[in-house]
């Protein structure tokens, strides 16, 4: 993430605040990139001191210094830094000016100088390690001799793209209100919209808008009472889901220098950020996938897949993980695994898809739920429970059951 003096932005006349992206296919800027990435990679080893030595030899008197330091920065942040010591330091340290101090008056009863090398050595023999591990661990708790273990390197292209999310997300760091439009995904997209903005724990409010997108309105850290930075990295780190999406567009309230006066931030598809995140809208859980292969060896009268449809419930959405087809019928049954939820956010959306579903539907769930007594036949027959992964005939038999079909066909073993 930029610290707030390497943000660079414009200022224009009807408040809006322009962040002053990079061209990720400037040459200059692709051998800088360069040059940074093979730097940081040779020095896996080092104190952090020396990488910032290093860093500031290379980047010297260049003629944007900001941008330079901007992207020092984020590759910094892709490293790895840990304190390397043979022991505890404090307990090396603990015994070190003991000895030291007890070494120093003997030499002054004697009239000659303190040997340092000798406490040290003492020190060594003490602890049953080297000297020059005494040396080397004696401060290697403070910040500076903390050691760069391991870096993850990335194309100067990706550095460059990465910069410019970047300066998205440190203008969202001082939003009061987000307003965010996406249109046209497909389910599987918007499912994994929904889930990181539940896993990032932002006050959202998830609105239909017609024919086929959604209104997200999330609250800024600015907007909280004494605003909170862990907050407004949350909502940070939301921002390259959202820009993994094809059609957003995004507008924000923004607090912005000293006097915090209100500007208005803008972003979307068009503005060509590229997000560093895994892309994860048609991911499948490993568990899933299990149950998957499971139910289609298992269950010969139906089929399963994961093209599902957004439904929408209320004023919100709910998109299922797969859709079950009858193979005689062509009925079908949508299915939620919805985990290890709490039993009254269980219960909270069985009662709302059972208010607003027009269409069979199942909810699975895990252990934690499966302690709990549910409060009502409809409950015991709406929602399947399970430890570990569903079973496909139980999946199946339920299935049948919403759809008023015979118990089922003989099942394949």
């Amino acid at each position: 993430m930029l610290t707030g003096k390497l943000v660079r932005v414009r200022h224009q006349r009807d408040r809006r605040l322009v962040p002053q992206y990079v061209d990720p296919n400037q040459p200059q800027l692709l051998e800088l990139a360069g040059s940074l990435i093979d730097l940081f990679s040779s020095l896996v080893g080092r104190t952090r001191r020396e990488m910032e030595q290093e860093v500031a030899e290379l980047l010297g008197n260049l003629p944007n210094p900001l941008i330079a330091q901007g992207l020092a920065k984020l590759l910094e942040d892709r490293g790895e830094f840990e304190v390397d010591s043979a022991l505890p330091p404090e307990q090396i340290r603990e015994v070190t000016f003991r000895i030291a101090q007890q070494t120093r008056a003997e030499a002054m009863a004697r009239g000659q100088s303190w040997n340092r090398a000798e406490a040290i050595r003492q020190t060594a023999a003490e602890l049953g390690i080297d000297a020059h591990r005494v040396e080397m661990s004696l401060f290697a708790d403070l910040k500076d001799e903390q050691r760069f273990l391991k870096f993850e390197p990335l194309t100067p292209e990706g550095v460059l793209h990465r910069y410019n999310l970047a300066l998205a997300q440190a203008v969202l760091l001082r939003a009061t209100e987000v307003n965010a439009h996406v249109v046209g995904e497909t389910a599987a997209r918007y499912r994994s919209l929904f889930r990181s903005i539940r896993f990032h724990r932002l006050i959202c409010v998830i609105r239909h808008a017609p024919p086929d997108g959604c209104h997200l309105r999330l609250d800024g850290p600015m907007s909280l009472f004494g605003s909170t930075l862990k907050y407004g990295l949350q909502l940070a780190l939301f921002l390259p889901v959202l820009v993994q999406c094809r059609n957003y567009r995004l507008e924000a309230k923004i607090r912005w220098g000293a006097e915090r006066s209100e500007k208005i931030f803008e972003l979307s598809h068009e503005d060509g950020l590229v997000s560093h995140l895994p892309d994860y809208g048609d991911y499948i859980p490993k568990d899933l996938l299990l149950f998957v292969e499971s139910f289609r060896k298992n269950v010969p009268d139906f089929d399963i897949s994961s093209e599902v449809q957004v439904f929408r419930i209320g004023d919100t959405f709910w998109v299922p993980d797969f859709h079950l087809r009858h193979r005689t019928t062509g009925k079908v049954v949508w299915l939620e695994v919805a985990g290890f939820w709490r039993k009254v956010d269980v219960e909270k959306r069985f009662r709302d898809l059972v208010r607003e579903m027009k269409e069979p539907f199942l909810l699975a769930v895990t252990d934690p739920w499966c302690t709990e007594n549910p409060d009502s036949q409809a409950l015991l027959t709406g929602i399947l429970r399970f430890k570990r992964t569903p079973l496909a005939q139980e999946v199946a038999e339920r299935a049948r059951t919403a759809l008023n079909l015979p118990s089922g066909d003989k099942l394949i073993t």
